[in-house]
């Protein structure tokens, strides 16, 4: 039988991975971090097979005795960077330090239940995010300040899909159509000048750049079923954009609405 302490091991180094999946690591970099981890406890044979959805481990502890294969579903992706870099830390100081493994699973769980920035320092960054893509666009002054307040808009109606664990597509799609119809009515009432850039603006919030990105480190480091997994929730996250956008257009301009 497996002796405890491995098994510890293995708790703790799936836990670690399982963070850093649900933060938006590369797969890559989940594997050698589970590795890492294994192998500093003394466990000869390790084999990590990571995909978006689950953890596969397995290991021997090269005695001759039965593998034992351990699995973790991944339920729910995000992106924090910030959780990525204190499991990487984490990782390089249990294996060059002597921290034990008790004290490593009360490390993981202070960075699990680590909580994000304030919810209106976000919402504040959102907005500001909207706000310059909005005159890179070449959108005015006036369309800079309705982004801004369209950009804050959308966000805090995505963490309120978060909230109630709404799917990607869904969500997408009502908070870039909430985002389109608000656009479409700062210009109509007078508030801006050019719905077209304040739209956009109102959109790069939601574009999947950490999917898209992650499915080409995906690729070049050959995990090619998670490249694919990655590049597909992408590209329908982008036609949920694309499609809460163009139906509010189109629905504005059928009952007589002009586009500015």
């Amino acid at each position: 039988m497996i002796k405890q302490v491995q098994k510890k091991i293995i708790i703790l180094a799936l836990f670690a991975g399982e963070i850093m999946m649900k933060s938006g690591a590369e797969i890559y970099r989940v594997e050698d971090t589970i590795t890492r981890i294994c192998r500093a406890c003394n466990i000869p044979y390790v084999e990590v097979f990571v995909t978006p959805t689950g953890i596969f481990l397995s290991l021997d502890k090269g005695d001759d005795s039965e593998m034992f294969t351990f699995i973790k579903r991944i339920k729910g992706t995000g992106t924090d960077l910030g959780k990525i870099s204190e499991i990487n830390q984490f990782s390089r100081d249990f294996v060059s330090t002597d921290l034990s493994i008790e004290a490593g699973m009360e490390r993981l769980k202070q960075i699990g239940q680590g909580k994000p920035y304030n919810i209106w320092i976000r919402s504040l960054g959102a907005a500001f995010a909207c706000a310059f893509f909005c005159l890179m666009f070449k959108g005015s002054l006036q369309d800079f300040a309705c982004a801004f307040v369209i950009g804050a808009s959308s966000y805090l109606l995505s963490l309120g899909f978060d909230q109630i664990e709404t799917n990607y597509f869904i969500k997408g799609f009502c908070c870039t159509a909430f985002a389109a119809f608000l656009a479409l009515l700062s210009t109509t009432v007078g508030l801006g000048n050019n719905s077209g850039p304040i739209t956009i603006g109102a959109l790069m919030l939601f574009v999947p750049g950490v999917a898209i990105t992650n499915a080409i480190r995906d690729f070049l480091a050959s995990d090619m079923l998670s490249g694919l997994a990655r590049a597909a929730e992408a590209f329908f996250i982008a036609v949920s954009l694309a499609t809460g956008a163009g139906v509010v257009l189109r629905l504005w301009v059928l009952f007589g609405g002009d586009i500015i």
